[in-house]
Protein backbone atom coordinates (compact mmCIF):
# COMPACT_ATOMS: atom_id res chain seq x y z
CA UNK A 1 0.00 0.00 0.00
CA UNK A 2 1.63 3.37 -1.28
CA UNK A 3 1.40 6.63 0.36
CA UNK A 4 -2.07 7.85 -1.01
CA UNK A 5 -3.53 4.61 -0.14
CA UNK A 6 -2.54 5.04 2.89
CA UNK A 7 -4.32 8.49 3.87
CA UNK A 8 -7.65 7.38 2.31
CA UNK A 9 -7.70 4.08 4.30
CA UNK A 10 -7.39 6.51 7.16
CA UNK A 11 -9.56 9.16 6.06
CA UNK A 12 -11.75 6.45 5.34
CA UNK A 13 -11.53 4.84 8.76
CA UNK A 14 -11.88 7.62 10.75
CA UNK A 15 -14.97 8.75 8.71
CA UNK A 16 -17.22 5.00 9.33
CA UNK A 17 -16.33 5.73 12.90
CA UNK A 18 -17.61 8.76 13.04
CA UNK A 19 -20.40 7.92 11.54
CA UNK A 20 -20.55 4.78 13.77
CA UNK A 21 -20.44 6.83 16.40
CA UNK A 22 -23.20 8.98 15.02
CA UNK A 23 -25.49 5.83 15.20
CA UNK A 24 -24.86 4.75 18.51
CA UNK A 25 -25.72 8.52 19.83
CA UNK A 26 -28.66 8.56 18.02
CA UNK A 27 -29.78 5.07 19.78
CA UNK A 28 -29.15 6.23 23.04
CA UNK A 29 -28.35 3.96 25.57
CA UNK A 30 -30.23 1.92 28.53
CA UNK A 31 -28.64 1.47 31.77
CA UNK A 32 -30.97 -1.10 32.98
CA UNK A 33 -29.34 -4.36 33.82
CA UNK A 34 -25.92 -2.77 32.88
CA UNK A 35 -23.34 -3.96 35.15
CA UNK A 36 -21.68 -0.34 36.08
CA UNK A 37 -18.19 -0.30 37.38
CA UNK A 38 -17.66 3.26 39.56
CA UNK A 39 -14.31 3.93 40.87
CA UNK A 40 -14.45 6.39 44.01
CA UNK A 41 -17.69 4.68 44.02
CA UNK A 42 -18.22 5.13 48.14
CA UNK A 43 -19.06 9.22 48.09
CA UNK A 44 -19.28 12.48 46.50
CA UNK A 45 -19.88 12.38 42.91
CA UNK A 46 -19.31 8.99 42.75
CA UNK A 47 -22.11 8.13 44.86
CA UNK A 48 -24.54 10.73 43.10
CA UNK A 49 -23.77 8.60 40.04
CA UNK A 50 -24.35 5.15 41.80
CA UNK A 51 -27.90 6.65 42.87
CA UNK A 52 -29.03 7.49 39.79
CA UNK A 53 -28.04 4.61 37.95
CA UNK A 54 -29.50 2.67 41.01
CA UNK A 55 -32.97 4.10 40.09
CA UNK A 56 -32.22 3.82 36.36
CA UNK A 57 -31.89 -0.08 37.22
CA UNK A 58 -28.22 -0.83 36.70
CA UNK A 59 -26.45 -3.46 38.66
CA UNK A 60 -23.46 -1.32 40.28
CA UNK A 61 -20.18 -2.48 41.49
CA UNK A 62 -18.37 0.65 43.97
CA UNK A 63 -14.87 0.20 44.11
CA UNK A 64 -13.06 2.58 47.16
CA UNK A 65 -10.21 2.66 49.25
CA UNK A 66 -12.45 2.90 52.61
CA UNK A 67 -13.89 -0.34 53.77
CA UNK A 68 -16.48 1.70 55.91
CA UNK A 69 -17.30 3.78 53.48
CA UNK A 70 -18.50 1.44 50.89
CA UNK A 71 -20.84 -0.29 53.80
CA UNK A 72 -22.31 3.05 54.09
CA UNK A 73 -22.82 3.68 50.51
CA UNK A 74 -24.05 0.62 50.22
CA UNK A 75 -26.84 0.67 52.78
CA UNK A 76 -27.61 4.13 51.24
CA UNK A 77 -28.51 2.14 48.00
CA UNK A 78 -30.16 -0.50 49.53
CA UNK A 79 -32.91 2.24 50.30
CA UNK A 80 -33.33 2.49 46.45
CA UNK A 81 -33.31 -0.79 46.17
CA UNK A 82 -30.44 -1.62 44.80
CA UNK A 83 -27.31 -4.52 45.86
CA UNK A 84 -24.30 -3.03 44.87
CA UNK A 85 -21.25 -4.86 45.13
CA UNK A 86 -18.53 -3.56 47.16
CA UNK A 87 -14.75 -3.96 46.66
CA UNK A 88 -12.35 -1.96 48.52
CA UNK A 89 -9.68 -1.02 45.79
CA UNK A 90 -6.68 1.48 45.89
CA UNK A 91 -6.87 2.77 42.07
CA UNK A 92 -2.98 3.65 42.42
CA UNK A 93 -2.25 -0.50 42.48
CA UNK A 94 -2.78 -1.98 38.63
CA UNK A 95 -2.78 -5.61 40.76
CA UNK A 96 -5.63 -4.15 42.84
CA UNK A 97 -7.81 -2.86 40.38
CA UNK A 98 -7.03 -6.05 37.60
CA UNK A 99 -8.58 -8.41 40.91
CA UNK A 100 -11.06 -6.14 41.49
CA UNK A 101 -12.18 -5.57 38.18
CA UNK A 102 -12.14 -9.54 37.71
CA UNK A 103 -14.15 -9.88 40.66
CA UNK A 104 -16.78 -7.81 39.18
CA UNK A 105 -17.14 -9.91 35.95
CA UNK A 106 -16.71 -13.49 38.35
CA UNK A 107 -20.09 -11.87 39.94
CA UNK A 108 -22.16 -10.68 37.31
CA UNK A 109 -20.99 -12.07 34.18
CA UNK A 110 -20.28 -9.38 32.30
CA UNK A 111 -19.23 -5.70 32.62
CA UNK A 112 -21.01 -3.01 30.43
CA UNK A 113 -19.86 0.49 31.41
CA UNK A 114 -16.67 1.73 33.50
CA UNK A 115 -16.67 5.42 35.30
CA UNK A 116 -14.06 6.38 36.41
CA UNK A 117 -14.29 9.00 39.15
CA UNK A 118 -11.88 8.47 42.24
CA UNK A 119 -9.99 11.79 42.21
CA UNK A 120 -7.95 13.36 45.55
CA UNK A 121 -7.03 17.15 45.85
CA UNK A 122 -4.04 18.90 47.10
CA UNK A 123 -4.81 22.52 48.07
CA UNK A 124 -1.90 25.62 48.44
CA UNK A 125 0.96 26.71 47.27
CA UNK A 126 3.25 24.97 44.66
CA UNK A 127 6.37 25.90 47.52
CA UNK A 128 4.90 23.61 49.48
CA UNK A 129 3.94 20.86 47.09
CA UNK A 130 6.22 17.74 47.00
CA UNK A 131 6.88 15.12 44.12
CA UNK A 132 5.15 13.04 46.18
CA UNK A 133 2.43 15.36 46.22
CA UNK A 134 2.30 15.02 42.27
CA UNK A 135 2.78 11.64 42.13
CA UNK A 136 -0.07 10.69 44.50
CA UNK A 137 -2.06 13.09 42.31
CA UNK A 138 -1.05 11.42 38.61
CA UNK A 139 -1.52 7.84 41.02
CA UNK A 140 -5.21 8.59 41.25
CA UNK A 141 -6.04 10.66 38.32
CA UNK A 142 -4.16 9.24 35.19
CA UNK A 143 -2.67 5.54 36.34
CA UNK A 144 -5.73 4.78 38.04
CA UNK A 145 -8.33 5.58 35.03
CA UNK A 146 -5.53 3.55 32.58
CA UNK A 147 -5.31 0.63 34.80
CA UNK A 148 -9.09 0.28 35.05
CA UNK A 149 -9.33 1.02 31.30
CA UNK A 150 -6.91 -1.59 30.30
CA UNK A 151 -8.66 -3.91 32.89
CA UNK A 152 -11.83 -3.29 31.23
CA UNK A 153 -11.40 -3.19 27.35
CA UNK A 154 -11.04 -6.80 26.68
CA UNK A 155 -14.32 -7.73 28.33
CA UNK A 156 -15.97 -4.57 26.80
CA UNK A 157 -14.42 -6.21 23.51
CA UNK A 158 -15.75 -9.72 23.91
CA UNK A 159 -18.97 -8.23 24.66
CA UNK A 160 -18.71 -6.09 21.58
CA UNK A 161 -18.83 -2.77 23.32
CA UNK A 162 -19.18 -0.84 25.98
CA UNK A 163 -19.02 2.86 27.72
CA UNK A 164 -15.96 4.35 29.52
CA UNK A 165 -16.39 7.71 31.39
CA UNK A 166 -13.67 9.61 32.48
CA UNK A 167 -14.59 12.59 35.06
CA UNK A 168 -11.74 14.99 35.07
CA UNK A 169 -12.07 18.55 35.63
CA UNK A 170 -12.03 22.24 34.27
CA UNK A 171 -8.55 21.99 35.99
CA UNK A 172 -7.11 19.55 32.82
CA UNK A 173 -8.29 22.69 30.43
CA UNK A 174 -7.28 25.48 32.80
CA UNK A 175 -4.69 25.41 35.08
CA UNK A 176 -5.69 26.91 38.26
CA UNK A 177 -2.90 28.46 41.05
CA UNK A 178 -2.94 26.76 44.19
CA UNK A 179 -4.42 23.32 42.45
CA UNK A 180 -1.25 22.55 40.55
CA UNK A 181 -0.89 18.61 41.19
CA UNK A 182 -4.43 18.16 40.82
CA UNK A 183 -4.22 20.22 37.39
CA UNK A 184 -1.29 18.80 36.15
CA UNK A 185 -2.82 15.35 36.51
CA UNK A 186 -6.25 15.86 35.37
CA UNK A 187 -4.58 17.37 32.00
CA UNK A 188 -3.13 14.15 31.58
CA UNK A 189 -6.41 12.20 32.22
CA UNK A 190 -7.78 14.49 29.33
CA UNK A 191 -5.48 13.54 26.92
CA UNK A 192 -5.48 10.09 28.10
CA UNK A 193 -9.16 9.84 27.33
CA UNK A 194 -9.17 11.86 24.43
CA UNK A 195 -6.71 9.81 23.12
CA UNK A 196 -8.61 6.20 24.22
CA UNK A 197 -12.10 7.49 23.01
CA UNK A 198 -10.31 7.32 19.22
CA UNK A 199 -8.44 4.02 19.54
CA UNK A 200 -11.13 2.32 21.16
CA UNK A 201 -13.88 3.66 19.05
CA UNK A 202 -13.00 0.31 16.50
CA UNK A 203 -13.79 -1.76 19.38
CA UNK A 204 -17.65 -0.33 19.91
CA UNK A 205 -16.20 1.14 23.37
CA UNK A 206 -17.56 4.71 23.51
CA UNK A 207 -14.99 6.88 25.78
CA UNK A 208 -16.19 10.39 27.29
CA UNK A 209 -14.12 12.89 29.02
CA UNK A 210 -16.27 14.99 31.39
CA UNK A 211 -14.54 18.11 32.37
CA UNK A 212 -17.13 19.76 35.46
CA UNK A 213 -16.82 22.97 36.54
CA UNK A 214 -17.25 23.65 40.45
CA UNK A 215 -19.86 20.87 42.08
CA UNK A 216 -21.48 20.59 45.46
CA UNK A 217 -20.60 17.05 46.08
CA UNK A 218 -18.65 17.44 49.96
CA UNK A 219 -15.40 17.27 48.96
CA UNK A 220 -13.46 20.30 51.54
CA UNK A 221 -13.23 18.21 54.47
CA UNK A 222 -11.71 15.57 52.66
CA UNK A 223 -9.62 17.51 50.20
CA UNK A 224 -5.39 18.31 51.78
CA UNK A 225 -4.32 21.53 52.31
CA UNK A 226 -0.71 22.87 52.85
CA UNK A 227 0.31 26.50 53.40
CA UNK A 228 -1.32 28.72 55.62
CA UNK A 229 -4.21 25.89 55.75
CA UNK A 230 -7.22 28.07 57.66
CA UNK A 231 -6.73 30.34 54.95
CA UNK A 232 -6.46 27.87 52.33
CA UNK A 233 -9.46 26.06 53.38
CA UNK A 234 -11.64 29.14 53.64
CA UNK A 235 -11.13 30.15 50.25
CA UNK A 236 -11.48 26.92 48.43
CA UNK A 237 -14.32 26.32 50.68
CA UNK A 238 -16.13 29.32 49.96
CA UNK A 239 -15.85 29.27 46.43
CA UNK A 240 -17.20 25.90 46.77
CA UNK A 241 -19.95 26.84 47.91
CA UNK A 242 -21.55 29.33 45.91
CA UNK A 243 -24.46 28.81 44.33
CA UNK A 244 -24.11 30.47 41.04
CA UNK A 245 -20.64 29.58 40.29
CA UNK A 246 -21.08 25.77 40.78
CA UNK A 247 -23.65 22.97 40.66
CA UNK A 248 -26.08 20.23 42.19
CA UNK A 249 -24.13 17.05 42.52
CA UNK A 250 -27.00 15.24 41.40
CA UNK A 251 -28.00 17.73 38.56
CA UNK A 252 -24.49 16.85 37.70
CA UNK A 253 -24.61 13.12 38.03
CA UNK A 254 -28.09 13.37 35.09
CA UNK A 255 -25.67 15.45 32.56
CA UNK A 256 -22.88 12.72 33.00
CA UNK A 257 -25.02 10.06 32.78
CA UNK A 258 -27.10 11.31 29.91
CA UNK A 259 -23.65 12.35 28.00
CA UNK A 260 -22.86 8.31 28.63
CA UNK A 261 -26.13 7.46 27.06
CA UNK A 262 -25.59 9.63 24.15
CA UNK A 263 -21.88 8.52 23.62
CA UNK A 264 -21.06 12.08 23.63
CA UNK A 265 -17.04 12.52 23.00
CA UNK A 266 -16.95 15.21 25.74
CA UNK A 267 -18.75 17.18 28.00
CA UNK A 268 -18.06 19.92 30.10
CA UNK A 269 -20.25 21.29 33.28
CA UNK A 270 -21.55 24.70 33.76
CA UNK A 271 -22.14 27.96 32.17
CA UNK A 272 -18.84 29.18 34.27
CA UNK A 273 -16.39 26.34 33.44
CA UNK A 274 -17.33 26.32 29.60
CA UNK A 275 -16.86 30.46 29.18
CA UNK A 276 -13.84 29.82 31.55
CA UNK A 277 -12.39 26.79 29.21
CA UNK A 278 -13.44 28.86 25.90
CA UNK A 279 -11.47 32.33 27.26
CA UNK A 280 -8.32 30.19 28.21
CA UNK A 281 -8.55 29.03 24.24
CA UNK A 282 -9.11 31.70 22.63
CA UNK A 283 -6.80 34.01 24.80
CA UNK A 284 -4.23 32.17 27.02
CA UNK A 285 -2.05 35.16 27.03
CA UNK A 286 -4.76 37.10 28.93
CA UNK A 287 -5.97 34.33 30.95
CA UNK A 288 -2.06 33.83 32.10
CA UNK A 289 -1.80 37.56 32.92
CA UNK A 290 -5.50 36.90 35.08
CA UNK A 291 -3.80 33.22 36.77
CA UNK A 292 -1.29 35.74 37.82
CA UNK A 293 -3.90 38.24 39.54
CA UNK A 294 -5.65 35.23 40.97
CA UNK A 295 -2.75 34.02 42.25
CA UNK A 296 -1.76 37.73 44.34
CA UNK A 297 -5.16 37.37 45.82
CA UNK A 298 -4.71 33.87 47.60
CA UNK A 299 -2.65 33.16 50.82
CA UNK A 300 1.38 33.64 50.61
CA UNK A 301 3.51 30.21 51.55
CA UNK A 302 4.96 30.61 55.28
CA UNK A 303 7.29 28.77 57.12
CA UNK A 304 7.34 24.79 57.77
CA UNK A 305 4.61 24.00 59.05
CA UNK A 306 3.04 24.58 55.99
CA UNK A 307 4.67 21.59 54.49
CA UNK A 308 2.23 19.31 56.60
CA UNK A 309 -0.87 18.48 54.53
CA UNK A 310 -3.91 18.65 56.75
CA UNK A 311 -7.66 17.66 55.66
CA UNK A 312 -9.87 20.06 55.60
CA UNK A 313 -12.02 18.55 58.75
CA UNK A 314 -9.33 20.02 60.30
CA UNK A 315 -8.27 23.58 59.13
CA UNK A 316 -11.65 25.24 59.63
CA UNK A 317 -11.97 29.01 60.43
CA UNK A 318 -14.31 30.95 61.45
CA UNK A 319 -15.98 31.48 58.23
CA UNK A 320 -15.63 27.84 57.16
CA UNK A 321 -17.56 26.44 58.02
CA UNK A 322 -20.31 29.00 58.67
CA UNK A 323 -23.36 30.21 57.27
CA UNK A 324 -21.80 31.27 54.04
CA UNK A 325 -20.95 27.24 53.58
CA UNK A 326 -23.84 26.06 54.58
CA UNK A 327 -24.25 24.00 51.12
CA UNK A 328 -20.87 22.46 51.96
CA UNK A 329 -22.19 21.06 54.95
CA UNK A 330 -25.44 19.77 54.01
CA UNK A 331 -24.03 17.87 50.94
CA UNK A 332 -20.92 16.17 52.62
CA UNK A 333 -23.37 14.78 55.02
CA UNK A 334 -25.39 13.45 52.46
CA UNK A 335 -22.52 12.17 50.10
CA UNK A 336 -21.07 10.30 52.50
CA UNK A 337 -17.86 12.94 53.15
CA UNK A 338 -17.76 13.25 56.44
CA UNK A 339 -16.25 10.02 58.96
CA UNK A 340 -19.74 9.12 59.99
CA UNK A 341 -22.11 10.19 57.66
CA UNK A 342 -25.45 11.96 59.43
CA UNK A 343 -28.74 10.59 59.26
CA UNK A 344 -30.90 13.16 57.29
CA UNK A 345 -32.81 14.43 60.63
CA UNK A 346 -29.54 15.53 61.81
CA UNK A 347 -28.45 17.73 58.72
CA UNK A 348 -28.35 21.77 59.26
CA UNK A 349 -31.65 22.89 57.66
CA UNK A 350 -29.72 26.15 56.81
CA UNK A 351 -30.04 26.76 52.66
CA UNK A 352 -31.06 24.72 50.12
CA UNK A 353 -30.17 20.88 49.73
CA UNK A 354 -27.66 21.40 47.07
CA UNK A 355 -24.31 20.12 48.49
CA UNK A 356 -21.01 20.88 48.51
CA UNK A 357 -18.79 21.99 45.36
CA UNK A 358 -15.71 19.70 44.15
CA UNK A 359 -13.17 20.61 41.69
CA UNK A 360 -13.94 16.63 41.45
Amino acid sequence: MNGRERIAAAVTGGVGAALAARALRGRGYDFADKVVVITGGSRGLGLALARELADEGARLALLARDAAELDRAAEDLAARGAAPLTLPCDVRDREDVDRAVARVVEHYGRLDVLINVAGVIQVGPVQHMTLDDFADAMAVHFWGPLYATLAAAPQLRRQGGGRVVNIASIGGLVAVPHLIPYAASKFALVGLSDGLRAELARDGIVVTTVCPGLMRTGSPPNALFKGRHRAEYTWFALGDALPGLSIDARRAARQILGACRRGDPSLTITLPARALAAANALAPNLMGEAMKLVTRLLPDPTGPEGEVARPGRESTSPLAPSPLTALSDRAAARNNELPEAAPASDIPRSGVETGVSTWT
